[in-house]
C-alpha cells in the first residue's frame, strides 16, 4: 500500500505576500465528505450567456487532525489541512469562480474555524467569492460565516448566536457521596486540574484563570464577527440580542446572514449572483483507486499480508501529530471510560526515529493538540523532540490546545505557531489517588491488604495518605514542576514565569506577547513559512504517526467491538453510562479529563490540563 503524499509549491515569498501557491493533491487526502464541481469557464463575473465553475464543499461533523483512513479502502481521511490545502488549490485553479461550503451538521471548533477562515480569506484575495449555505447556524456556523462572501440559509432555518456559555463540573460531593476520596495535589495555585475532583466550587485563583481564558475567546469571537459583517460593538450586542433563536427574516435584520435560499433554488439563485450559467461537475481533482472488491472475503484478508509503505523521493516536510491524552507506550483511540484519544510517547519515539532515517525530510512541524497527560511520557517527547532538532528545523503549530503536558512538548520547538482562540499554558503539576475504603464498605467489599517494606502501602487503594506520605508526593511533584519550568524557560526565551506559570490558561492571541509562542497561523501557515525559511520550492508534506496497518486495524476493531463476557458490543458499559447521564455533547468534554485522571492508576504525578470545559 502507498501512502500518498500531498505536495505544495512554495514560491520565494511568503504566503502573506499571497506568492505560496499550493498544488493539486491527490483525492486521498481531501475531505471525502467534499464535493467538488467544476466547469470550463471564466474565473471572473460573467455575462449571461457564458457558463462559470463553482467549487462546492460539503461539510459534515468536525475535520480530523490527521489521517485516519486507509489506502486499502480507496478513500482517504477527513483532515483539516486537507481542507485548508483544497481551498488553496481552488484559489489558483482559473476554471473556478466561486466556492459554495454547504454545511451539514458540522461540529467546528473555533481553532478550525480560524485556519479554515485564514484559508478562505486568501481564497477571496484572488478576486473569488465564497458561499455559505446551511439548514441552521450556530455560533462557530456563523464564525465561518464571517470569512464568507453570502451566507445563505435554508428557508424555514434558523439562527442562534446567543453568546458563550462554560459549563464546569465539580464532583467532591458526588465523590464523598459514593464513598471516594480523591487525594490530589497540585503545584501552582492556579492549576486547578485537582479542582473538579476534590472541591465543590472553584477557588478564588481558579475563578480568576478560567474566567479570564474566556474572556480572550469572547473577544475573540466578537472581533471575527465584527470583521467580517462589518459591525460595531454596538451592532453586534443588538444582534446577538435579535438572534439568541431568530429565523431568517430577523437574522438578515440583525445583519448575521444575507439571504434565505430554499435548497431547490440554490443553482437559479448562484446564476443570478454571477448572471451566467452554473455548472456543477463532481471531483475535478480525484485520482480514483480501485476499492476492494468486499464480496470476495479473500480478497478482504488477503490484505493482512501487505505493510504499508511510505515513499518519500521529493525534498519533504513531516508533520508530527500529538493528538490527545499523553500516555506512555501506545497512541490508542480511547480509553478506561472510552471515546477520546491518547497520544503515546512510544509512538512518538518510533515516529520521530522514522523521521530522522528520512533524509529527504528537511524540517518538522509538530502539530499539538493535547490536554497534557503522562509526566513522565511528557518528558520521553521532549527528549525524543530535542533528538529530532539536532538534525533538523523543529517549529511547533498549536491546533485548539496545548495546555500542560503538551505545553512541555511544545517548549522544545524553534517555533511556535498558535491560532488566536488555541489554549495555551497551564505550567504546573497535578498528582494523588483515590481512597476508595468507605465505597468499599457501602459496597460490604472487603479488603484484605499486606504490603512489605516502608513505602509498601503508598499506592493502597483504600487507604487515605497520611501527612508525611502526602510529603513524599508533593516532594515528588515539586520535583516534576522544576523540571517542567526549566524546559520552559530553557525553550521559550524572554518567558517570565511569575506570569505564566503555575497553572496559568491563556488564548493564542494574548500568548504572542507573553513570549509563549511566536507567531499566529494554523498549521498550513507554519508549513508553507517553514519551507521558505529552509528555501524550498516544490515540496511534498507527509505526516507522522502513520494511520494503522490493515492488521493493526483488523485487531484493534475486534478488541474494540468484541468483548466478554456478556459480548458488550462497540461501547464500553462505562461509556454508555455516562453518555446517557451527560448527553453525547458533555461526555465528549469530559472524557478526555476523565481518561487522563485514570492514569492515576498507574502514575502518582501528572501534567494534566483540567480540559472539562463546555462552550457553546
Amino acid at each position: 500500500m502507498r501512502q500518498q503524499n500531498s505536495r505544495q509549491r512554495c514560491a520565494q515569498n511568503t504566503r502573506k505576500a499571497s506568492q505560496m501557491i499550493t498544488t493539486r493533491k491527490p483525492a486521498t487526502q481531501f475531505l471525502t465528505a467534499a464535493m467538488l464541481f467544476v466547469s470550463a469557464g471564466s474565473p471572473a463575473l460573467a455575462s449571461s450567456d457564458e457558463t462559470l465553475s463553482i467549487a462546492t464543499i460539503e461539510l459534515t461533523g468536525s475535520p480530523a487532525e490527521m489521517e485516519q483512513g486507509f489506502t486499502w479502502l480507496g478513500d482517504g481521511s477527513e483532515t483539516l489541512i486537507g481542507l485548508v490545502n483544497t481551498i488553496d488549490t481552488l484559489a489558483y485553479d482559473d476554471e473556478f469562480a466561486g466556492l459554495f461550503i454547504r454545511l451539514k451538521d458540522a461540529t467546528l471548533t473555533t481553532t478550525q474555524v480560524e485556519e479554515l477562515g485564514a484559508a478562505l480569506t486568501r481564497f477571496r484575495d484572488e478576486g473569488k467569492k465564497v458561499h455559505l449555505f446551511a439548514e441552521g447556524y450556530g455560533t462557530a456556523d456563523l464564525l465561518l460565516g464571517s470569512f464568507v462572501d453570502e451566507v445563505m440559509l435554508q428557508t424555514g432555518g434558523f439562527v442562534s448566536f446567543p453568546g458563550l456559555h462554560m459549563e464546569e463540573m465539580f464532583l467532591a460531593d458526588t465523590l464523598s457521596w459514593i464513598g471516594v476520596k480523591a487525594q490530589l495535589v497540585q503545584v501552582g495555585a492556579y492549576k486547578g486540574a485537582n479542582e473538579q475532583m476534590t472541591r465543590s466550587s472553584p477557588s478564588p485563583e481558579w475563578d480568576e484563570n478560567i474566567s479570564g481564558l474566556l474572556d480572550g475567546m469572547y473577544s475573540n469571537l466578537r472581533a471575527i464577527v465584527k470583521d467580517g459583517r462589518n459591525m460595531s460593538d454596538r451592532e453586534l450586542d443588538h444582534a446577538m440580542e435579535i438572534a439568541w433563536a431568530a429565523d431568517g427574516e430577523h437574522a438578515i435584520e440583525a445583519g448575521l446572514i444575507d439571504s434565505v435560499v430554499d435548497l431547490p433554488d440554490l443553482k437559479e439563485h448562484l446564476s443570478d449572483f454571477y448572471d451566467a450559467e452554473i455548472r456543477w461537475v463532481k471531483d475535478p481533482y480525484a485520482v480514483h483507486q480501485p476499492t476492494m472488491d468486499f464480496s470476495n472475503p479473500f480478497a478482504f484478508f488477503s490484505q493482512l499480508g501487505h505493510e504499508q509503505e511510505l515513499h518519500i523521493d521529493h525534498p519533504t516536510i513531516a508533520v508530527l501529530h500529538v493528538n490527545g491524552t499523553i500516555i506512555d507506550g501506545d497512541s490508542s483511540s480511547g480509553g478506561m471510560f472510552g471515546g477520546g484519544q491518547s497520544v503515546g510517547s512510544r509512538t512518538i519515539r518510533n515516529a520521530i526515529e522514522d523521521i530522522l532515517k528520512e533524509d529527504l525530510i528537511e524540517g518538522v512541524v509538530v502539530r499539538i493538540n493535547s490536554p497534557g497527560g503522562s509526566a513522565i511520557a511528557s518528558e520521553v517527547m521532549w527528549q525524543g523532540v530535542e533528538r529530532l532538532k539536532t538534525e533538523k528545523p523543529v517549529w511547533v503549530s498549536v491546533g485548539s490546545m496545548a495546555a500542560s503536558g503538551g505545553y512541555y512538548v511544545l517548549s522544545a520547538g524553534d517555533k511556535v505557531f498558535v491560532n488566536p482562540s488555541s489554549i495555551v499554558g497551564s505550567i504546573g503539576v497535578v498528582g494523588g489517588k483515590y481512597a476508595m475504603g468507605e465505597l468499599y464498605d457501602k459496597a460490604k467489599v472487603h479488603i484484605v491488604e499486606r504490603s512489605r517494606g516502608p513505602m509498601g502501602d503508598l499506592f493502597s487503594a483504600s487507604k487515605p495518605w497520611n501527612e508525611s506520605q502526602l510529603k513524599v508526593i508533593r516532594n515528588q511533584m515539586t520535583e516534576t514542576y522544576e523540571l517542567f519550568t526549566s524546559r520552559v524557560t530553557a525553550g521559550r526565551d524572554g518567558i517570565d514565569l511569575s506570569k505564566t506559570a503555575e497553572g496559568r490558561l491563556f488564548v493564542g492571541s494574548d500568548a504572542i506577547a507573553l513570549h509563549m509562542a511566536d507567531e499566529i497561523g494554523g498549521l498550513d501557515d507554519a508549513i508553507n513559512e517553514l519551507a521558505v525559511d529552509l528555501d524550498m520550492g516544490d515540496f511534498d508534506v507527509v505526516h507522522y504517526p502513520q494511520p494503522p496497518s490493515f492488521e493493526d486495524f483488523i485487531g484493534n476493531m475486534l478488541g474494540g467491538f468484541l468483548s466478554a463476557p456478556g459480548l458488550t458490543m462497540g461501547t464500553s458499559q462505562i461509556e454508555v453510562t455516562l453518555r446517557t447521564l451527560l448527553g453525547d455533547r458533555r461526555y465528549e468534554s469530559v472524557v478526555d479529563t476523565l481518561n487522563g485522571l485514570a492514569l492515576l492508576r498507574e502514575e502518582s504525578v501528572l501534567l494534566l490540563n483540567p480540559n472539562t470545559l463546555i462552550f457553546r
